[in-house]
């Protein structure tokens, strides 16, 4: 039985979860649609180019949650799943899961978005194990900040071998399959790195290295 990780945004879904999370709010008027867009567009750029700082992202990103309960936030979640994340399901990537599924192998999903936003993403594809920055709860209610590292570029190993410590799978054997050269600290480490719709320099990496380039979209 292998580990088979997915990445999530561009990977396992055909955009960016947080991103999208980030529009869908200013669509609704829970922030200021042009300050709040403007500086969403900006770390997303800086994710693209590498050099997100990711503190001062999960901060902007949490702050919509600052001071409410995980309650109070469920119906605007669904609506956001419903209305942003079901048109960006792909087939081809539920094929992909199915088929390590089918061969025994233990399924988790590793993203540098937060968990509030990607735990009901990875249900839809039937996946329990999922590592993700993790929203601070104090007293019932959300403080803005993350407890821990976060699951980013090499903080993804960090948090991997954190779980590993309970639930021991031999990275030769395990399986990452990630769109995004911020994941390459990662890739390096399994044994079945696989580069998916990749951006321009993961694809130059996994060409050079000989790893498999394959696309889940339709």
């Amino acid at each position: 039985m292998a580990l088979a990780i997915f990445d999530l945004d561009n990977t396992l879904i055909a955009g960016d979860s947080d991103h999208a999370w980030g529009e869908f709010l200013a669509d609704h008027g829970w922030v200021d649609r042009d300050t709040h867009k403007a500086r969403n567009d900006a770390f997303y750029q800086d994710y693209l180019k590498g050099e997100l700082d990711i503190f001062a992202y999960l901060e902007f990103a949490l702050s919509v949650l600052k001071g409410r309960s995980p309650s109070e936030m469920q119906a605007m979640r669904a609506q956001f799943v419903e209305e942003r994340i079901r048109p960006l399901l792909l087939d081809k990537a539920r094929q992909t899961v199915e088929r390590h599924r089918r061969q025994g192998d233990t399924l988790m999903v590793i993203t540098a978005t937060n968990r509030f936003v990607t735990e009901p993403i990875v249900q839809l594809y039937g996946i329990d194990t999922l590592i993700a920055p993790e929203p601070e709860i104090v007293e019932g209610r959300y403080t803005g900040k993350i407890t821990g590292v976060p699951s980013y570029q090499d903080g993804k190993v960090v948090r991997l071998n954190d779980w590993l410590q309970a639930h021991p799978h031999d990275l030769n054997e395990a399986w990452f399959y990630s769109d995004s050269h911020n994941d390459l600290p990662l890739l390096e480490t399994v044994g079945h790195p696989v580069a998916v719709d990749p951006d321009d320099t993961l694809r130059r990496h996994a060409e050079a290295r000989g790893w498999p380039v394959i696309s889940l979209r339709d």
